[in-house]
């Protein structure tokens, strides 16, 4: 499993890289107006490596957190300040996907620097968001059952089980056994499901994550605005840092072996600084109001917006929500509701200089 997720987003990483060389290099076709005091290619590069080393930092920090601290009694998945920590990291999330991404998107392919036919005429970002969130719900869906048959076929079948529960039955003199044991049946059985859940919502979520941190390392790294690189580094700085406490909160509730933990939290953690790396490395070449890096960037952040939509919404907020947990308590539905709305307006505050 792990194997196939490390080849799985290397093959990802390595075909954005040959797409960025071959088709975002084009030749600007459409200049814009720009201050030529913030455009400072000498200047930019010590920020940008700045940039590379704090992401880095924040990110493994952030993804990392919920992980270390699962020791302490109060951050434990059982309790009450985790669901409300993982709330507030999914408004993270959301307003990353409706107040960042997915506007990004709107103003890439709505560019004047793109001809009227078809992009004018055509919302394509709403169309891409909605079809990346249908396919997203597919493949949340079809995971969840393939991983649900393979779980299934390791379980003992329903005969067997039930003859060793008369044989306990007729041992004890009675039905208790037997009952206790199709009670203790059930229980393993949702645990295993509900397990299989957080694996997969784990995977998906990393991989839209994964997505969208690249495209903005990318226009990171290929800009030489001083003025726009400041603030977007502290931005992303604190987007990072809290996107990973709620992913790391989805890989702590997985229950995932060492080595797979690893691995999630590696590409979390180097995603945006590679991006950064490979936006420079083609700082020359590439222009970020050329027409095909406006559709390719463009194309890629509504699929991005759509994924992190569908995860925010479905997979983190409503299945918490809709749980045992929170159905069981109005006052901490009320707290988990303010951490989403914290989570929420910060990162739509942070919307002004990213």
């Amino acid at each position: 499993m792990a194997s196939a997720k490390l080849e799985l987003i290397s093959i990802f990483l390595i075909l954005i890289s040959i797409f960025s060389t071959q088709v975002l290099s084009q030749p600007s076709e459409c200049e814009t107006e720009s201050s030529d005091s913030c455009n400072n290619k000498s200047k930019a590069l010590p920020l940008k490596i700045i940039a590379i080393a704090s992401i880095l930092v924040t990110s493994m920090i952030g993804v990392c957190l919920p992980l270390v601290t699962r020791s302490v009694p109060a951050l434990h998945p059982d309790r009450s300040l985790f669901v409300i920590v993982k709330c507030f990291a999914a408004g993270i999330i959301l307003a990353t996907g409706f107040m960042h991404v997915l506007p990004d998107s709107f103003d890439m392919l709505r560019s004047t620097c793109l001809s009227d036919d078809p992009w004018h005429k055509f919302p394509f970002t709403g169309f891409i968001a909605m079809l990346s969130a249908l396919v997203t719900l597919m493949v949340d869906s079809m995971a969840t059952s393939l991983y649900t048959k393979k779980h299934h076929a390791g379980i003992k079948p329903e005969g067997e089980v039930a003859s060793g529960d008369q044989e306990m039955a007729v041992s004890s003199g009675g039905f208790h056994g037997h009952h206790h044991g199709h009670q203790h049946g059930a229980k393993n059985e949702f645990e295993g499901s509900q397990l299989l859940r957080y694996r997969v919502v784990a995977m998906v979520l990393e991989l839209g994550i994964v997505v969208h941190s690249v495209v903005i390392g990318l226009s990171l790294g290929a800009s030489n605005n001083t003025c726009t690189i400041k603030p977007l580094v502290a931005a992303l700085c604190f987007h990072q840092m809290f996107e990973g406490m709620g992913l790391g909160g989805c890989i702590l509730q997985a229950e995932y072996k060492f080595f797979k933990k690893a691995v999630m939290v590696f590409f979390f953690s180097v995603t945006t600084p590679f991006g950064i790396a490979l936006g420079l490395a083609l700082s020359k070449t590439y222009k970020e109001n050329s027409p095909s890096a406006l559709i390719t960037v463009g194309l890629l952040n509504a699929s991005s917006a759509g994924l992190l939509i569908y995860m925010a919404l479905v997979d983190l907020l409503a299945s918490d929500f809709m749980g045992s947990k929170l159905q069981g308590s109005i006052k901490l539905q009320l707290k988990s509701y303010v951490a989403v709305l914290l989570g929420a307006g910060g990162m739509s505050v942070m919307a002004k200089w990213a």
